[in-house]
């Protein structure tokens, strides 16, 4: 083979890898964004004869938006202050003197729920008369849609579609005179929608409400649920529990509810009944009981050598959250080398003489306070 031949060959070679089409990596491939932030996308080109022309376009071949700013060198894409319409994907266009090739990346919009009901209410309806209510919601995952009664944390039957759920009655009786509560809920967050329904007529059919459709106590207080009922003969009226019996510090007098030292087994809904010859209806009231802190250590008494570690345990019972706080009595800080947790752990590697004394322990709900103690005894 002669030199001629051998440089046609090389030639020929180096052609071939200087004419190669542009390679792409777009990075990333795909991004979630909540409504409102900004989001960038990389071009890179990985290998190709140069130069090499970058373009950005969507999919479906539409203009950019407004809010999309390309870089100075074609390569980075960023989309400030996003909306719904940006979603989708966006390719990259890659083309040099041998070709051109392409890269996508995906983007997708979180959106936190919003929610409406078709009526909106407030529904005055005649007993025996059928009501649909229908609740639709938008958000990004798509959200998921129940329906409770308001003072009641029991779903309620429904028809639902992709995007809708309806409640419906076929026959409105007073019982079910209330306010509804349709909530949307997905991975950016929960909202409610009310509707209010009143139910009328009916032959002096009795209608119930409750003063409050929900309760917030504090251990050891006493509670009182008023209920109001309408009809003719004026209605008995009664209160009962979901699934348990009333606790049994109460008293009914005039439609009121009286709970004495209320505790957190007391928590729950209560329902009032009221009754006449034409027909029954109920109201509901949920009450839920706080507890400040009962506080113990453990161990409370220990004794160790010089040397030894240190591990004691703050532990509380009551509503959360709960903060726990330590200190060593007759000293304004804990010792050098003392280290607390949030959940209430108190931790010394190696302890010394000095370590030794009572040590206190403070656990703290907005409620209120309690503290415990424990005797540590360092022998050198």
């Amino acid at each position: 083979m002669d030199i001629s031949t051998v440089a046609l060959i090389l030639c020929s070679l180096l052609f071939t890898v200087d004419a190669q089409a542009p390679v792409l990596s777009i990075e990333p491939r795909s991004a979630a964004v909540r409504q409102g932030e900004y989001v960038s996308f990389r071009c890179k080109v990985l290998s190709g004869a140069q130069p090499v022309q970058l373009e950005w376009r969507r999919s479906n071949n539409q203009a950019l938006p407004d809010n999309v700013k390309i870089g100075p060198d074609g390569s980075v894409l960023t989309i400030a202050n996003t909306r719904p319409s940006n979603q989708g994907q966006y390719r990259c266009v890659a083309t040099n003197s041998a070709g051109r090739s392409t890269g996508t990346a995906m983007l997708n919009i979180r959106q936190s729920p919003k929610a409406q009901v078709t009526p909106q209410g407030p529904l005055h309806v005649r007993v025996g008369e059928p009501v649909s209510v229908e609740c639709r919601a938008t958000g990004r995952p798509r959200p998921k849609l129940t329906w409770k009664r308001q003072g009641s944390t029991l779903q309620l039957f429904t028809s639902a579609t992709d995007d809708a759920n309806t409640i419906q009655w076929d026959a409105m009786r007073p019982e079910d005179s209330g306010v509804y509560v349709c909530q949307a809920e997905n991975n950016e967050g929960v909202t409610e929608v009310k509707v209010e329904i009143t139910v009328e007529g009916g032959q002096g059919a009795p209608v119930a409400s409750v003063s409050t459709g929900k309760i917030t106590a504090v251990e050891g207080q006493t509670i009182k649920m008023e209920c109001h009922a309408s009809g003719s003969p004026p209605p008995v009226i009664t209160w009962t529990k979901l699934r348990a019996p009333l606790p049994w510090k109460h008293a009914v007098e005039s439609g009121v509810l009286t709970l004495t030292s209320v505790g957190r087994q007391d928590s729950g809904q209560y329902i009032c009944n009221a009754t006449n010859k034409h027909g029954y209806s109920e109201a509901y009231t949920q009450m839920e009981v706080e507890t400040p802190p009962y506080t113990t250590c453990l161990p409370d008494q220990v004794r160790l050598r010089r040397g030894d570690a240190l591990r004691l345990q703050c532990l509380a019972h009551g509503s959360h959250p709960i903060t726990f706080l330590w200190s060593k009595m007759g000293r304004a800080s804990l010792p050098t080398g003392v280290e607390t947790t949030n959940d209430g752990q108190l931790l010394i590697a190696q302890v010394k003489v000095s370590d030794g004394g009572t040590y206190k322990c403070v656990a703290t709900n907005v409620f209120g306070s309690s503290e415990a103690t424990a005797k540590v005894t360092v022998k050198a």
